[in-house]
């Protein structure tokens, strides 16, 4: 019952960061951003398994492992906008938010263009 003892440690984490933020913001954030790192510390276990999963299939199906570490790259690219997103929105700055936002879905796309190309490619190799 892991997500038992994540949801706990958040309820903590929460429960200290709302006494703090009324005498230090500043310790109320930090409290948050420690909760989120060791919240996503522990999920490390569960992403390397997804991982060697992935790279598994990937091998089975006797494809390129440059596409999967694409793949890898732009869900790390998500996670962390997200996480970095959110740690922005927490300390009241939703502009900073929105710019990290914006970031990431660039750098997405711009990690996407080679998949992209390799399905625009596959998909013209039928087309007579």
């Amino acid at each position: 019952m892991e997500i038992v003892q994540i949801v706990a440690l958040a309820l903590i984490a929460t429960f200290f960061a709302v006494l703090l933020r009324e005498q230090n913001p500043v310790y109320a954030m930090f409290v948050g951003t420690v909760a989120g790192v060791i919240i996503f510390l522990r999920l490390m276990g569960y992403l390397a398994g997804v991982f060697q999963f992935l790279t598994e299939v990937t091998l089975q199906a006797n494809i390129s492992m440059v596409y999967l570490n694409t793949l890898l790259k732009i869900m790390g690219i998500a996670y962390l906008a997200e996480f970095g997103s959110q740690i922005c929105r927490d300390a009241g700055e939703g502009v900073i938010a929105g710019k990290v936002e914006f970031a990431g879905k660039l750098l997405i796309l711009v990690m996407a263009l080679p998949l992209l190309a390799a399905v625009l490619e596959t998909i013209l190799n039928f087309v007579p």
